[in-house]
């Protein structure tokens, strides 16, 4: 059980990680369209955001705090849902199923990363972590 757990943790955050190097590699490119969306301070925005994901992704694939990391990649994902993927704004229909599709994406896997913090919050034998949990529930 503990390699089907790692093997789901690994395969959760190729995600985030490469997402992260995206903002680190692209921060530019990525600060222009997250001011085209509204955000402020765009590019501490992008440094942040791809902060958190490398955080979150590394927490969760090391199994370091890993309950902290889901936490770390929740607070990253539902506010980019709202601020970057607004697709009730959009009037063009491709942009808004796009936007749409990107918005529901972002919320699943908060919904996924909120489940992986209680798992590891709230199991004893995580097996195959550097660090037990931080919280306790």
């Amino acid at each position: 059980m503990d390699v089907v757990v790692l093997i789901g943790r690994v395969l959760f955050v190729v995600l985030f990680l490469s997402s992260a190097f995206g903002h680190f590699a692209q921060t530019g490119a990525m600060a222009g369209y997250t001011q085209s969306r509204g955000v402020p301070m765009p590019t501490y925005a992008v440094l942040a955001s791809g902060a958190l994901l490398a955080l979150g992704g590394l927490s969760v694939l090391l199994g370091v705090w890993a309950d902290l990391g889901s936490l770390l990649l929740v607070v990253m994902l539902l506010p980019t849902a709202f601020l970057m993927h607004g697709f009730w704004k959009e009037t063009d229909p491709q942009a808004r199923q796009q936007e749409m599709i990107q918005f529901n994406k972002d919320l699943a896997l908060a919904g996924a990363a909120l489940m992986l913090f209680a798992f590891f919050a709230h199991v004893d034998e995580l097996g195959l972590t550097i660090t037990g949990p931080l919280f306790d529930l």
